[in-house]
């Protein structure tokens, strides 16, 4: 058994073809990704299987979603894109809360080692989602102005 394929099952996910590529995608990746630069990334090009291809990946994602495994992130642009969650802070909420940078110049969004406190959310009220995004321009694009 490889490291991804250990790696997807640990987290419930049995391991498929697709289910690797989409893993070691996202692994592989500094920023962020959108579900078309991670469909062009690795599905084959293939006319009579378009609708399957893509069914299949929001459904690989979404499982992948509701394991804890990969984070969405709306960095207000319109579309989601999603990062590989860090498995060692999790808490009550089940995911980890963190923020995230969005580059307005290279509009990359990135996950922030910067972790939020549970304690500071309030305990009366049941919190489904947290999105934290701050916007302004990353370190390369500063240096290329």
């Amino acid at each position: 058994m490889t490291k991804t394929e250990k790696i997807l099952s640990y987290h419930g996910i049995r391991p498929t073809q697709m289910r690797s590529k989409i893993y070691k995608f996202l692994k592989r990746k500094q920023s962020a990704v959108s579900f078309s630069d991670l469909k062009k990334a690795s599905v084959q090009k293939s006319e009579t299987n378009k609708t399957a291809n893509r069914t299949t990946f929001y459904r690989n994602l979404k499982i992948f979603e509701d394991k804890g495994l990969i984070h969405q992130i709306n960095d207000g642009v319109g579309v989601s894109k999603y990062a590989i969650s860090d498995e060692n802070a999790k808490g009550k909420y089940g995911t980890d809360l963190h923020m995230h940078f969005h580059c307005t110049v290279c509009r990359k969004t990135i996950c922030l080692p910067n972790k939020i406190s549970e304690d500071s959310l309030p305990d009366d009220y049941e919190v489904n989602d947290v999105n934290l995004v701050l916007k302004g321009i990353c370190e390369k694009c500063r240096k290329k102005q």
